[in-house]
C-alpha cells in the first residue's frame, strides 16, 4: 500500500512536469485567466501525447453520494470518458494541473464561444510559450458525479492535445484518492 502510495505520488510529481499550465513571470499569469478565487498556482508543466484508452470507470451509489472509480492505465494515468457542457471527451485526471485544461478546438468542440482572438494570456508549455483564455464551462460530468460552473484554461491547439481535470473540478468533490492503483472520486 504505501509503495502504491509513493508511485502514485511520483506519477503526480511527474505529471506535474508533463502538463503546459505554468506560468512564469511575464505580464499576465494564470491567476489573470481565473477569477480571483483560484486558490493554487499552475503546476509546471510539459505534455506529451497520450495514446491510451480510457479505463473502464464503475460507479456507484454511495450513502453520502456518489462515487466513480478509475483504474489507472499501463502508464499509470486515470483516463476516463467525460461529459462537459453535455458532450463526451476523453480525459486524464491530473491532481498537478490547477484547472481544467484543454486546447481551442476541443473547447469549441465542447460548446464554449471563443475565438482565436480570446487567448490573450501567455504560458510557457513544452512547446514554448502558448496564448491562453479563461471558460468557465457549464458542467463537468463522470458517471453520476456533477459538477457545474467549472473553471478552465482554454490554450491554443499546439499547447495541448489532450483535456485535462485539474483541481477546478477535483476541489468541488466530497473525496479523491487513489488505493491500489484506482482513483476514487466521490460526491
Amino acid at each position: 500500500m504505501l509503495r502504491r502510495t509513493l508511485i502514485f505520488a511520483a506519477l503526480c510529481v511527474g505529471t506535474s512536469a508533463s502538463v503546459p499550465l505554468f506560468l512564469q513571470g511575464g505580464s499576465e499569469s494564470i491567476q489573470t485567466l481565473l477569477p480571483s478565487n483560484a486558490e493554487a498556482p499552475m503546476a509546471e508543466s510539459a505534455v506529451a501525447r497520450i495514446e491510451t484508452r480510457p479505463a473502464a470507470v464503475a460507479t456507484a451509489a454511495s450513502p453520502g453520494g456518489r462515487k466513480v472509480e478509475i483504474a489507472a492505465d499501463a502508464r499509470g494515468h486515470y483516463l476516463a470518458d467525460f461529459r462537459i457542457n453535455g458532450r463526451k471527451v476523453e480525459a486524464l485526471i491530473d491532481t498537478g494541473a490547477t484547472a481544467v485544461a484543454m486546447n481551442l478546438t476541443t473547447a469549441r468542440r465542447l460548446g464554449v464561444a471563443l475565438r482565436p482572438s480570446d487567448l490573450t494570456g501567455a504560458v510557457n508549455t513544452a512547446n514554448g510559450k502558448a496564448r491562453a483564455a479563461a471558460a468557465m464551462l457549464e458542467r463537468v460530468e463522470i458517471g453520476r458525479i456533477s459538477v457545474e460552473n467549472v473553471q478552465a484554461v482554454v490554450l491554443e491547439d499546439r499547447a495541448l492535445d489532450t483535456v485535462l481535470i485539474g483541481m477546478t473540478f477535483l476541489n468541488r468533490l466530497k473525496t479523491f484518492r487513489v488505493d491500489q492503483g484506482r482513483l476514487t472520486l466521490a460526491q
